[in-house]
């Protein structure tokens, strides 16, 4: 792979013809496409066109896993857009290596995104070999639960305060025709709730020994048993879902079709396009209410190599315009997600964002999947999982057994 990323080096120079003398068009791919996601976009955009050049949206329908191939055909093909997100991590590891990025270590030098960007393994994750190839754009934890207030008052119960009070009041939300667990039939979302179901029931320790130490005894014992029993419950709660993208399941709850929903917190973004208010209409519980731990994952911007010198320059502007203070907040705020600046003012924040930073300020974060393992290792994990959550026959055993063999040959 690494032979065909470096053949195709002289060719990611090549662009459309030069543009305006001092700005351009550069086209900004991503897989923002819901509701929410756009309107925080937008703010993206805004603030990148008031520095004189022009954001050309490439939005990809889908997920990242639908949208990463696509950005990396084109950057290895010779055609690259001016920038693109990938989630801060390893997925553009060999796009780098290769010499297909560029180096924005200048530009974080003149920012000071050293002295600003909280946590700071954000910015050593866009670090390679010393040098800083990506601008991290948020904060974004995986380890929530969404809860419906309407739905439990439809069906008689409380709303739960943790994963257990939620898995016993299953039968009652099914009793009132409400579908207790929303899930989505994308191989990422099921991938991802196992892991949100590891750290949050499993505890940090569990957690980094299989995903950071990779440690093949742990992944086969008892522990890791406990965990894929929880999986089999969420996978009895989600069978009605019957939907297939992620903010079609946040919709279930936002509608009290659905009790609750394990997703990110870039959910939140679609319950504010509907006018929720966090604590009156929905609910959330970082940690599943059981061990409050948030990987910092998140999104960041990279930006492939370009001959072209107006677009070279306004590549610097979108950088520097995606961590102004402002926009991290006009941004983060639609998003739902948490800002990677420490110093910008964030009272308008609601309650469910203010958990995050609570969690954030105590230093309770773990890195992501994304920062931990290999984008080779995520598809084998989502495969597995996205085959565990549709089947009815495949046993807790197996299912542990085969991921315990991913984790055995992960580097």
């Amino acid at each position: 792979m690494m032979t065909r990323f470096r053949a195709a080096i002289l060719a990611a120079g090549v662009v459309l013809p030069l543009g305006a003398a001092h700005a351009t068009d550069l086209e900004v791919t991503h897989w923002w496409t819901s509701g929410g996601e756009a309107a925080a976009v937008a703010e993206l955009a805004k603030a990148f066109d008031a520095t004189g050049n022009k954001w050309v949206d490439g939005a990809i329908a889908g997920s990242g896993g639908t949208a990463r191939p696509i950005m990396i055909s084109r950057i290895t093909g010779g055609d690259p857009m001016g920038a693109t997100q990938f989630n801060h991590g390893r997925q553009a590891e060999e796009l780098v290596q290769a010499g297909l990025m560029r180096d924005l270590t200048d530009v974080a030098t003149a920012e000071k995104w050293k002295e600003v960007i909280r946590p700071a393994s954000l910015l050593d994750a866009c670090t390679i070999d010393g040098k800083i190839y990506c601008a991290p754009v948020n904060i974004h934890s995986w380890q929530w639960l969404w809860l419906s207030n309407a739905a439990f008052k439809t069906a008689g119960v409380e709303v739960p305060k943790t994963w257990d009070e939620y898995v016993a009041a299953a039968p009652a939300l099914e009793k009132a025709g409400i579908v207790p667990l929303a899930l989505g039939g994308q191989a990422w979302q099921s991938a991802g709730l196992f892991d949100v179901l590891l750290i949050s029931l499993g505890g940090k320790d569990l957690y980094l020994k299989v995903y950071k130490d990779k440690d093949g005894e742990t992944a086969t014992g008892p522990e890791i048993a406990k965990i894929f029993k929880a999986a089999d419950d969420a996978r009895k709660m989600a069978k009605g879902s019957n939907v297939q993208d992620w903010n079609q399941a946040t919709n279930l709850v936002i509608t009290g079709k659905a009790g609750g929903q394990v997703m990110g917190d870039w959910a939140q973004g679609e319950f504010q396009l509907a006018d929720q208010k966090a604590g009156t209409d929905y609910s959330c519980l970082p940690g599943l209410g059981m061990n409050g731990f948030l990987a910092t994952a998140g999104d960041a911007f990279y930006f492939p190599l370009l001959k072209d010198e107006d677009k070279s320059k306004a590549q610097e502007a979108l950088a520097k315009s995606l961590l102004d203070p402002a926009t991290q907040v006009a941004f983060n705020l639609k998003k739902g997600s948490l800002p990677v600046r420490g110093d910008v003012d964030l009272s308008a924040t609601n309650d469910c964002m203010k958990k995050g930073l609570d969690i954030l300020a105590k230093g309770d974060v773990v890195q992501g999947t994304d920062e931990l393992l290999s984008a080779d290792i995520q598809k084998q994990k989502e495969d597995l999982f996205s085959e565990f959550f549709a089947s009815t026959t495949m046993t807790v055993e197996d299912a542990q057994t085969r991921w315990a063999g991913i984790i055995a040959s992960a580097e």
